[in-house]
């Protein structure tokens, strides 16, 4: 087990600053998802689309464009210096209707199910030792 943790690419403490409070519960984004296991974040969200039935409304949510807003000026203030892909992104690059999907701790884990990577898997497993939540570390 503590082989495994020593590939482990996102801290506990990146984890944990990357679950947010949207409409009143505890979330983490696509693309930090996507970071933590592993994956670009649009092969992440094509194997979520392919698989949506396995994502119900408790499980996942797309944004508003009013919560996209509001997050993306939020994480541009707290972090000058960020280079997260939210607050650096632009129409040109991501489109200018993209709107992140938001998904709950029951919803991360079916993520890990459906990406079917070693990573996945593993950080799956590995983040057992919850914070706060049962799936990832800091969750």
């Amino acid at each position: 087990m503590a082989s495994s943790k020593k590939t482990l690419v996102v801290s506990k403490g990146q984890i944990d600053s990357m679950i947010r409070s949207i409409r009143g519960v505890r979330v983490m984004l696509d693309s930090d998802l996507a970071k933590i296991y592993g994956v670009p974040t649009f092969r992440f969200n094509e194997a979520i689309k392919r698989n949506r039935h396995r994502f119900p409304a408790d499980f996942m949510f797309q944004l508003t464009r009013e919560e996209f807003d509001a997050l993306r000026s939020q994480i541009a203030m707290s972090k000058p210096q960020n280079s997260s892909q939210i607050a650096m992104s632009s129409g040109k690059h991501r489109g200018a209707t993209y709107r992140p999907y938001a998904f709950t701790e029951h919803g991360a884990l079916q993520a890990a199910n459906v990406l079917r990577s070693t990573r996945a898997v593993q950080m799956n497993t590995t983040c057992g030792d919850a914070v706060g939540w049962t799936v990832l570390v800091a969750w």
